[in-house]
């Protein structure tokens, strides 16, 4: 890998960690376009570089996380804020329990990177346009209760596999608990930032251990740095969105890439 193929692989990070296309998807494509080799270093890269687009999260709702974490620890008062960060502390467990026991067989699929991606991009697609066509979305996360975190937090196990959208998993299993797009996207955001912060923490211990650290930093430190500048970009953009507009556009990006990527495999 090179200092340009890292920095363009950080720029898809960023793009496409919420943007709800699959950011590993388009990480594999790129790296099967790079002609990297699928070995543990591209798969520490891909991970590692996750942490710059939780740098984009944190800066995007710091106040939000400030909050909730003051209010969760204060034992003596229910509020709002103390309810959502119960409710992120049940939708993470089963992402973490999941990462955990299925961490081999993650990593052995990232060997066939093309076939991956393709199977996770077209479950996207449909994922996104069932979201959209089998929910009401009038619900906001006032209303949200343990039942509804435990859910949403179920469909985070999907992202645990690569070239599975985290942000597409876990906003359509918001809007299908009944919760409108902007309501489900910050919850997927906020929900995130634990198993995110988890993956990078421990895929972080094996980097330590890599025979050629320092040749390998300077390239985890350009994908890093670029997925968190434009990571934030592409939350405010998101946020805006779908304010106004439809999962649609993303579910039929999905399966065009999808059937690129079948194509591909095919030549």
């Amino acid at each position: 890998m090179t200092v340009l193929q890292a920095f363009l692989l950080g720029i898809v990070q960023g793009l496409t960690e919420f943007i709800p296309v699959s950011s590993t998807a388009h990480l594999l494509i790129g790296q099967k376009l790079f002609g990297i080799p699928a070995d543990d270093a591209m798969f520490s890269f891909l991970v590692i570089v996750q942490l710059g687009t939780i740098v984009s999260l944190l800066a995007f709702y710091w106040r939000d996380l400030l909050s909730i974490a003051r209010a969760t620890l204060d034992f003596q008062r229910v509020t709002p804020e103390r309810n959502l960060g119960f409710h992120i502390i049940v939708a993470t467990i089963p992402a973490l329990l999941a990462g955990y026991l299925l961490k081999d067989a993650v990593e052995a699929l990232f060997k066939q990177p093309i076939l991956e991606a393709s199977i996770r991009l077209f479950s996207a697609a449909i994922l996104l346009t069932l979201a959209e066509l089998l929910t009401r979305k009038n619900r906001t996360l006032d209303s949200m209760t343990w039942l509804d975190a435990l859910i949403v937090g179920l469909f985070q196990i999907v992202a645990v596999f690569p070239g599975a959208s985290r942000s597409g998993s876990t906003i359509s299993g918001g809007m299908f608990r009944g919760f409108d797009r902007p309501s489900a996207a910050r919850f997927a955001f906020l929900m995130s930032v634990p198993v995110m912060l988890a993956a990078g923490g421990y895929e972080m211990l094996d980097v330590l251990k890599m025979p050629d650290l320092a040749g390998f930093l300077p390239l985890l430190a350009v994908g890093f740095v670029t997925a968190a500048i434009v990571g934030w970009f592409a939350i405010k953009w998101l946020i805006d969105y779908l304010g106004r507009h439809s999962l649609y556009v993303f579910a039929a990006y999905c399966a065009i890439a999808g059937v690129l990527c079948v194509v591909s495999i095919a030549l």
